[in-house]
């Protein structure tokens, strides 16, 4: 007796069976059988695309995916890949074909999407691995009630403290405000936590019932956490300019698609999240149009917001120009920035007097997959130039393969670092099949390049796309183009990525992702 005594509510339930294992009424549960946001007729993928795949292959690429791409479209072709609706392996549990997808999503900054995915799975159903994939996503997202059907309906221990908090928050918005105040209390008092994620979390619950504020005391603390930035999100609450400036890319990205958050703090990380594909050249310029609608989120945010406006209605092209330039910046540019003006860079009319200008709106306007608008640039982009090369990858069809004599004039005036550039064109053009048998021998010769040598993960991704299935490709190129940087990219590796996503149906992304490649190499 006395043991049962000191057992939670929780676990007494689950040991008198009277726990429920699930949310939802039987009649209303989903199937397995398919799993995802984005059907054949939205954009997504075949639904059998993996069907006849081996697990362990699929399951290594989705693991494989450890953060962010260098490349912005390789992450917006990752995104749609891993959101579209599919059927699972060969092999493989639904439920951990959803939580690898989740937990890659998660990994990749894009916790809306990640939460998407594990809402699509009836909660009853999860596992460990998906819960985790929704505990990070719902914190990626400041969403904390939105996890409590689960938390409410998981069995088994958590040596967690953070769990512990969670739960209580959870029994605050089910009605159990005296029994969270209890635990909450408790935890307080035990230290089972630091102090501010405890107040945190006492401040939210106690929002279920109305009850009294608490007092948030910030002083000693050092470092923001994912569930500290959650729950003052959510909550309203002032983080600390301090803790704000120290904290890291994920918090800029976080923000930057928060909609509780004031503007000033968006903006703050609207440059990265659009750099990386998290945010569209679209969403960039109705952040900063709400920033010119208000009068401004900060100097530097109206500044810019001043600058885009001028981009797009000044009535010379040269004034136009002019404000691309300073919203682009100096010699390190932001990538961002590119993104934000592509479509201003579209409307600037092509002409001899802006020939020079080429290259850069050229690769602006390729961040939204504006090609049509880039193409029109053709004529004054001249043979071997920095704005030709983009063309001849980005254009959708080419009837005659470039040239050895062409190519020639590129390299020759190519002053980047170790050629890379260069060597990129060469990958792409090959790729995509632009380039003849002599004039990629000899130009992979003249640079010292290896684009032919098999490495595993090579014969993996060629082999996908000999038998035509873009999921599995999509999911190794993802593991081909990760890093921090462009520095890390090999031309093997863009070549075999290029190639098999245009053996697959997949070509706007390889000419794309190609285009970006030489922009930023």
């Amino acid at each position: 007796m006395d043991d049962l005594e000191n057992l939670d509510l929780d676990e007494l339930d689950e040991l008198l069976g009277l726990k429920p294992t699930s949310d939802i009424p039987p009649a209303a549960r989903r199937s397995l059988a398919q799993v995802g946001l984005l059907s054949r007729a939205e954009g997504g993928l075949p639904m059998a695309s993996l069907a006849n795949q081996p697990a362990s292959i699929v399951r290594a690429s989705l693991g494989g995916i450890r953060g962010p791409m260098v490349s912005r479209w390789g992450h917006i072709m990752m995104r749609r890949a891993l959101a579209s609706r599919l059927a699972a392996p060969s092999g493989m549990n639904p439920v951990e074909f959803a939580a690898l997808r989740a937990q890659a999503l998660n990994r990749m900054g894009e916790f809306r999407a990640a939460r998407a995915i594990v809402q699509d799975v009836d909660t009853g159903n999860w596992n460990d691995p998906l819960l985790d994939a929704a505990l990070d996503a719902y914190i990626g997202t400041a969403d904390i009630v939105g996890a409590c059907p689960a938390v409410t309906l998981s069995t088994g221990d958590r040596d967690d403290p953070q769990w512990d908090l969670w739960k209580s928050i959870c029994y605050a918005f089910t009605g159990q405000t005296a029994r969270a105040r209890g635990n909450l209390n408790s935890a307080l008092s035990k230290e089972i936590a630091p102090q501010i994620d405890i107040l945190l979390a006492q401040r939210y619950a106690r929002a279920a019932g109305g009850q009294g504020a608490v007092n948030l005391e910030w002083d000693g603390v050092d470092e923001l956490t994912p569930w500290r930035f959650a729950l003052a999100t959510a909550l309203g609450a002032e983080i600390p300019e301090a803790l704000r400036d120290r904290a890291g890319p994920y918090y800029q990205k976080v923000a930057a698609v928060a909609p509780m958050l004031p503007l000033s703090q968006k903006i703050g990380g609207a440059d990265l999240a659009g750099g990386q594909g998290i945010l569209s050249s679209a969403a960039m310029v109705d952040l900063y149009s709400q920033v010119m609608a208000e009068g401004g989120a900060g100097d530097a945010a109206a500044l810019t917001a001043s600058r885009l406006r001028e981009a797009y209605v000044a009535v010379e092209s040269a004034d136009r120009m002019a404000a691309i330039r300073d919203l682009w910046g100096g010699e390190q540019r932001d990538y961002g920035r590119m993104v934000l003006t592509a479509y201003a860079a579209a409307r600037i009319a092509p002409s001899e007097e802006m020939a020079d200008e080429a290259p850069d709106l050229i690769a602006s306007m390729l961040t939204a997959g504006l090609d049509a608008d880039a193409l029109t640039w053709a004529p004054y982009a001249p043979q071997g130039g920095e704005a030709w090369a983009l063309l001849v990858l980005a254009q959708p069809e080419r009837q005659n393969p470039v040239s050895e004599a062409q190519l020639e004039d590129f390299i020759g005036d190519d002053e980047s670092e170790g050629q890379r550039k260069s060597q990129f064109l060469v990958a792409g053009l090959a790729g995509l099949g632009r380039l003849d048998g002599a004039a990629r021998d000899e130009a992979v010769e003249s640079l010292g390049m290896d684009i032919g040598t098999g490495t595993k993960w090579s014969r993996l991704i060629a082999k996908a796309a000999d038998v035509n299935n873009p999921a599995l490709v999509a999911y190794l190129a993802g593991v081909g183009m990760q890093g921090s940087g462009w520095d890390k990219m090999t031309p093997r590796h863009l070549y075999h990525i290029v190639s098999a996503l245009n053996r697959t149906g997949m070509t706007a992304e390889a000419r794309m992702i190609a285009a970006e490649a030489v922009a930023r190499g």
